[in-house]
């Protein structure tokens, strides 16, 4: 296997842990927050260096340069390919902008040494391949938000229940799966298991709970740097469907289909800001995991840059909403705000990363959105109508809240409501790339295809998952016109 020319992948995840833990031993220093912002930018540097490093060496997957904890751990245990490269740098750039825009007065009640532990775990599940070392880390991931709901003095039930289903499934699921023959009947169960744990991670009705609790309960910038990473995605990616049985994957995109209706419908009648963020965060969540299940490259293509899309656009959307509640607390729909004119900034980023959300043009979101569609037509038509009436749902959603926040009579207050330059830096940062994605998506949505067309030409190895989409002999003939389709669809 390849390497990189710099240890990037080791130093970038050990990097937050340090951070994590001067923080702690600094806890009363009122700098705290500029240190954090250091260390996350830090962070994103070494991840951008990874990226182009690992794009230079044009290689599918690659090693760090050395490994100092070779004695401990195997080598490859930390690896990056074409499914991580660009997650990697996407949850550094979530955990900077989100530490960028929280206002010192609030930044007592955010844990800036959870967070940066939490950013480190993050780090080291994306670049982590190895299954069992991947469900601890998976596991050790949920750890952080139960604290601080804890330190916060809140119910943890609902998110405790869940987690501990997620991880016992996780642990006997995949345990189950290594004792029998992946390739026989004996797969089915553990593949189940590892389904449920996939569905409740996701937040996939009717395992969806613990999200809208934890967004209710949590600060509002751990729910964001929880979520918007899409985890349970890249669990589904390295553990469900290389393995999983064709019903599962049939299973987890019905259910996801039903949650991107269900939660754009209940986005439409939330009478609080920050739930609406919650549900239309489920249902655009939901829609990669549909695209996940069509095991075609096109929809594989789809589902990864609508990812990607996600990740951006809903952060930006969170960190929008949560500057406005530093100010005014929490935002209630059922009145108008008339915000506009205090906060023109912020006005047009809420519009914009709410757009980019559902695939409006020239956003980061619109090709994956229409491969994702153009995908699922192609395998189930009436999936793709309802793709469709979902994103609708979403951007209806999305105008109701805008009308209600920034729109009707304005109301001076002596409070300063314009935006602060860290926040006007993170909108910057976050508007180039959702606009630069989307007008030019050709290097990006090449990668993605390249990642895509792997996960399928795996998950053909095994017997048991061979798709009811279409035979050997049709994929062979479709897969020599997907680079031309992907190509061209990206350059229209």
């Amino acid at each position: 296997m390849p390497e990189l020319h710099f240890p990037w992948i080791e130093v970038s995840i050990l990097l937050p842990m340090f951070g994590a833990i001067w923080l702690y031993i600094q806890r009363r220093n009122p700098n705290n927050l500029t240190h954090a912002i250091v260390i996350c930018g830090l962070t994103l540097l070494l991840t951008v260096g990874e990226l182009i490093d690992f794009l230079i060496i044009g290689s599918f997957e690659a090693h760090d340069h050395w490994f100092s904890l070779e004695w401990l751990f195997h080598r490859d245990l930390f690896v990056v390919d074409e499914l991580s490269a660009f997650q990697l740098p996407l949850s550094a750039l979530i955990f900077l902008v989100t530490i960028l825009s929280t206002l010192k007065t609030k930044a007592a009640r955010f844990s800036l040494p959870l967070t940066l532990i939490s950013e480190s775990l993050l780090l080291a599940t994306f670049s982590c391949r190895a299954s069992w070392p991947l469900i601890v880390l998976l596991i050790l991931s949920t750890i952080p938000p139960w604290l601080e709901l804890r330190q916060r003095g809140r119910c943890t039930r609902i998110y405790t229940l869940h987690m501990a289903a997620f991880s016992i499934l996780l642990l006997v699921g995949w345990g189950w799966l290594t004792q029998v023959d992946q390739t026989s009947s004996a797969a089915l169960i553990p593949g189940a298991l590892l389904t449920g744990a996939a569905l409740i991670r996701s937040g996939i009705f009717p395992l969806h709970l613990w999200i809208p609790d934890l967004f209710d309960k949590a600060a509002f910038g751990t729910s964001i740097l929880y979520t918007t990473p899409l985890v349970g995605a890249y669990a589904v990616m390295r553990l469900v469907l290389p393995y999983a049985p064709t019903w599962a994957l049939q299973t987890i995109a019905i259910l996801s289909l039903f949650t991107a209706l269900y939660a754009g419908g209940m986005a439409l009648v939330q009478s609080e800001a920050r739930r609406m963020f919650c549900f239309l965060f489920l249902s655009q969540a939901s829609l990669v995991l549909i695209g996940l299940e069509l095991v075609t490259p096109i929809g594989l293509t789809g589902a990864l840059c609508v990812w990607l899309s996600v990740g951006l656009s809903m952060t930006g959307f969170g960190i929008t909403l949560r500057s406005i509640e530093s100010r005014i607390n929490r935002i209630s729909l059922t009145q108008f705000h008339g915000l506009q004119r205090q906060m023109p900034m912020l006005a047009g980023f809420f519009l914009l990363t709410g757009l980019a959300a559902i695939g409006f043009p020239a956003t980061v979101g619109f090709i994956g959105m229409e491969l994702l569609i153009e995908g699922a037509i192609e395998v189930y038509p009436l999936v793709g109508t309802l793709v469709v009436i979902a994103a609708a749902l979403n951007g209806i959603a999305v105008l109701l809240a805008y009308f209600r926040i920034f729109t009707g009579r304005s109301v001076l207050t002596r409070v300063p409501m314009h935006a602060r330059m860290s926040e006007r830096i993170a909108v910057l940062v976050l508007t180039l790339l959702i606009l630069g994605g989307g007008l030019y998506p050709q290097p990006g949505t090449a990668t993605r295809y390249h990642a895509g067309k792997a996960i399928s030409d795996q998950r053909q190895k095994n017997p048991l998952t061979v798709g009811p989409v279409m035979h050997h002999d049709e994929e062979d003939d479709h897969d020599d016109e997907t680079d031309d389709e992907v190509a061209r669809d990206a350059n229209d």
